[in-house]
């Protein structure tokens, strides 16, 4: 099913681009919820739906309709996946993942395939490839990397929309903190202790 999930999502996005959230995210998302699932369990079915078309509705980070995003796609995933046969009580299970899966909605995740895609979209965020979705979507923004003069804002508020190196403390490094299932903590530690150790590097390559 996983092509005709893609092909609904990129038919909706049409040109927009996002390197941050395009189809690899979405196939990265599917390869560690199978792989949380295979020891947590859940139903595979409403997980791959889930994981596919979380980001379908997918304004701008800095766009006012963002907070809407995770209703708005599982609003439009419900529709087509019931036009696609789906069983109602499936497609209830995948429009509940896809709001609990957003950060920023604050939705608690109250089933196993709710959490498994939730943990799965939420370790795209850490490690290497979450630092470079991190740059990604805030060089969309127009953010600098980091604050010259204090990049660990020991002397200011932390302001990530203008600083990227911000949002780790602000967001990435919280989101570790946030996973449901004990498969997901494992695989975020690692993760996270190499987001540390750039952060590390960074600061001693820009000390002067």
């Amino acid at each position: 099913m996983s092509t005709v999930f893609e092909a609904e999502v990129l038919r909706v996005w049409g040109d927009h681009t996002d390197g941050a959230h395009d189809v690899w995210h979405l196939r990265r998302v599917w390869a560690l919820a199978r792989q949380i699932a295979a020891v947590e369990g859940g139903d595979l079915e409403v997980i791959e739906a889930a994981c596919f078309m979380h980001d379908i509705i997918n304004p701008p980070k800095d766009s006012p309709d963002r907070k809407q995003a995770a209703s708005l796609s599982a609003a439009h995933a419900s529709q087509f996946l019931a036009a696609q046969g789906m069983a109602t009580s499936q497609v209830n299970a995948v429009a509940h993942a896809i709001e609990a899966h957003s950060f920023s909605a604050g939705v608690t995740p109250r089933t196993i395939e709710a959490q498994v895609v939730q943990d799965a979209d939420r370790l795209e965020a850490l490690g290497a490839l979450g630092i470079a979705r991190c740059f990604n979507v805030s060089g969309q923004m127009d953010a600098a990397l980091f604050h010259g003069g204090d990049p660990m804002a020991q002397n200011r508020a932390l302001d990530d929309r203008a600083y990227a190196l911000d949002h780790f403390e602000v967001k990435l490094l919280r989101v570790a903190e946030t996973l449901n299932t004990a498969t997901g903590r494992g695989l975020a530690q690692e993760r996270v202790t190499f987001m540390k150790t750039f952060r590390t590097q960074l600061l001693a390559e820009i000390s002067f």
